[in-house]
C-alpha cells in the first residue's frame, strides 16, 4: 500500500508531461502532417532535446499512434458524459457536439487528426481504426435513438453521421488557440452540426 500510494505523484507527473507532449505532437501533426514532421519539430514545440522524447516513445511512428489513442479516448469520453447528461437522442446529440468541442478548443486541446493512419502499421492501424468505427457506431446510435423517440428527423444515420463527425474532426486542422474564436465555437458549432437534424 505504501509503495502503490508513494508512485502515485511520480505517476501523475509522468502523465502531465506526456499529455502535454500528446498535444505539442497533435498540433505539430495537424499543421505539417506525418512526412513533414520530425522528433526535432515536438521537441522544439515543447523547448526540450528531441532525446527527451524517446523517454515516452520510440519513435514517430509511435508517438502519432499515441495521439490516436489520445484523441479516440478524448471523443468516447465526451460520448460517455453526453449520454449520462443528455435525455433524448437529439439533447444527447446537442451535449455530446459541444463536450467534444469545449475538448478540442479549450486546455486540453489540440487534439490529433486521424487523417494519417495509412503511416501507421498494421496493429496500430488496425486498433486505431477499430476505435474509430467503434465511436462511429455510438454516434449513429445516438442518431437512431432520436428517431425513434421523436427528436431527430428520419435520416440515413450513416451519411449523416459521417457529415457531422467529418465537420466536427476537422476542426483541428484550421483552428489555432485564438481565445476568442474558441468560445464562438463552442457556442455556435453544436448549433450548426445539429440544427438539420430536428424533427
Amino acid at each position: 500500500m505504501t509503495t502503490r500510494l508513494a508512485r502515485k505523484p511520480a505517476d501523475s507527473r509522468f502523465a502531465l508531461k506526456r499529455d502535454r507532449m500528446l498535444k505539442a505532437a497533435a498540433f505539430c501533426f495537424n499543421q505539417k502532417g506525418y512526412s513533414g514532421t520530425s522528433l526535432k519539430d515536438v521537441a522544439d514545440q515543447l523547448g526540450l532535446t528531441d532525446a527527451a522524447l524517446y523517454y515516452y516513445v520510440r519513435n514517430k511512428e509511435e508517438l502519432v499512434y499515441q495521439c490516436y489513442l489520445r484523441a479516440a479516448e478524448v471523443g468516447r469520453e465526451a460520448m460517455d458524459r453526453a449520454v449520462s447528461d443528455g435525455g433524448n437522442g437529439f439533447d444527447q446529440v446537442r451535449r455530446y457536439l459541444r463536450y467534444h468541442v469545449e475538448i478540442m478548443v479549450g486546455d486540453r486541446g489540440p487534439v490529433a487528426i486521424m487523417s494519417e493512419i495509412p503511416s501507421l502499421k498494421p496493429e496500430h492501424r488496425d486498433e486505431v481504426l477499430a476505435l474509430s468505427r467503434s465511436h462511429s457506431t455510438r454516434f449513429e446510435a445516438m442518431l437512431e435513438r432520436g428517431i425513434a423517440d421523436g427528436s431527430i428527423a428520419q435520416c440515413d444515420v450513416r451519411m449523416t453521421g459521417n457529415a457531422i463527425m467529418g465537420a466536427l474532426n476537422w476542426i483541428p486542422k484550421w483552428f489555432h488557440g485564438d481565445a476568442t474564436i474558441a468560445q464562438n465555437i463552442v457556442d455556435e458549432f453544436p448549433h450548426i452540426l445539429s440544427s438539420g437534424l430536428k424533427s
